[in-house]
């Protein structure tokens, strides 16, 4: 054998043993191999998939008035009575502190696994978290001070007047 057949032998080895079968399909998953974010704590890395997962975009007061600003961390996730309108009528951002107050971090895990609700609400994504970051996110929504806020308006079918619908961003100057 030449030594271009040895080598193209040996790449050729390499290659097929990256194909090999994933830990999923072998039902050896190790959760710790599941993917998540990594940061100095898991408050730090739950205040980041709110920051990233545009969280505050629907939950948020006033956000959508902000055109992107940050609003004061103080005021994230308390719900918003402005209206998010299209074909399933018009739905409100959820208070997430009252929603992660009531339940525990297990409840939270299984309702982002298995959770559905109207527009704009990215479950797809969501669902698709791994449960270590949705435990993390559970866990900054828990570690935020102060006031919790109130409870959002009901979700109104489509054709009903939306008591604010959330503002067009500001044109940029």
């Amino acid at each position: 054998m030449t030594r271009m057949e040895v080598l193209l032998g040996l790449g050729a080895a390499a290659l097929l043993a990256g194909c090999q079968p994933a830990a999923e399909a072998t039902g050896t998953v190790d959760a710790a191999d599941d993917p998540r974010v990594v940061a100095a704590s898991d408050i730090g890395a739950g205040r980041y998939l709110v920051l990233i997962g545009g969280c505050n975009d629907c939950h948020t007061p006033q956000y959508a008035q902000t055109n992107g600003a940050q609003p004061p961390e103080a005021e994230w996730l308390k719900g918003s009575t402005e209206g998010h309108t299209g074909p399933w009528g018009t739905s409100y951002g959820k208070n997430l502190r009252m929603t992660v107050g009531r339940m525990s971090e297990d409840q939270w895990v299984e309702l982002l696994a298995t959770g559905s609700s109207l527009p704009p609400m990215p479950w797809p994504s969501v669902r698709a978290m791994s449960d270590a970051d949705k435990r993390a996110v559970y866990r900054y929504i828990a570690s935020l001070p102060g006031e919790v806020g109130e409870q959002a308006p009901a979700a109104l079918p489509p054709g009903a007047t939306p008591l604010v619908a959330a503002a067009p961003p500001a044109p940029a100057a």
